[in-house]
């Protein structure tokens, strides 16, 4: 598809502490490439790639192909940069919460993640991924299987160990996010969330059935 021709722009946020691997986890979604070279990301940058998405319907067919944009934001993990990232929360239509495997103190900051979206994305319960990355580092695990399951299960939320360096579950991993964030916008009564821009008025799409008028601003009761 040519760079105009998409029914919608889907933004996701990449979120976690600095050094767990954000960056390193978008390049291998985009380009399907590793470089261990990069530095630490100052502020936030975005990387963009073309897919097309089909629904499943009820009986598991497969409905017509959706072309999509996705813009994934990499955002600094310091806490110096935490002002300018949260301003972009509540622009993100879905969340890729990234931690360490071999890092256990980044895991325990995930609560504290999950507090800054709660207070900052567009409703209280965005569509969110927690992705336990650097799996292919089993011997400097920090981090059980089983207590991050156990944390994504507390917050409702879908759980990958994840590689940027080989790539495993980082393609599935963000599939699954772009699926919860087109079945909330099929289900939601309220279109206030969904931000401007996201549906291509020259797409093929039905634009009236996403872009409705709705009331309360900034909230979603999906």
């Amino acid at each position: 598809m040519s760079d105009g021709e998409y029914d919608y722009l889907i933004k996701f946020l990449a979120l976690g502490d600095s050094g767990v691997g954000k960056t390193s986890f978008l390049y291998q979604y985009t380009d399907g490439k590793f470089n261990s070279k990069f530095i630490t990301t100052v502020g936030i940058d975005f990387r963009e790639k073309r897919v097309v998405y089909k629904s499943s319907g009820p009986d598991g067919t497969s409905g017509r192909g959706q072309r999509i944009h996705v813009q994934l934001w990499d955002t600094a993990g310091q806490e110096r940069f935490r002002s300018l990232t949260t301003a972009f929360f509540r622009d993100a239509m879905g969340f890729l919460l990234l931690f360490d495997l071999t890092n256990e103190q980044s895991f325990l900051n995930v609560r504290n993640w999950m507090s800054q979206l709660q207070m900052h994305a567009y409703c209280e319960n965005p569509d969110i991924v927690l992705c336990g990355n650097k799996c292919d580092l089993g011997e400097q695990r920090e981090v059980k299987e089983e207590e991050a399951k156990e944390l994504a299960e507390k917050f409702g939320i879908p759980y990958f160990e994840t590689s940027a360096a080989n790539g495993h579950n980082v393609n599935h991993a963000v599939d699954v996010l772009l699926d919860l964030i087109m079945k909330r916008m099929e289900r939601c009564v309220d279109k206030s969330w969904i931000p401007d821009g996201t549906v291509r008025a020259n797409g093929h799409s039905a634009v009236d059935g996403i872009a409705e008028e709705s009331q309360d601003k900034g909230k979603c009761t999906c």
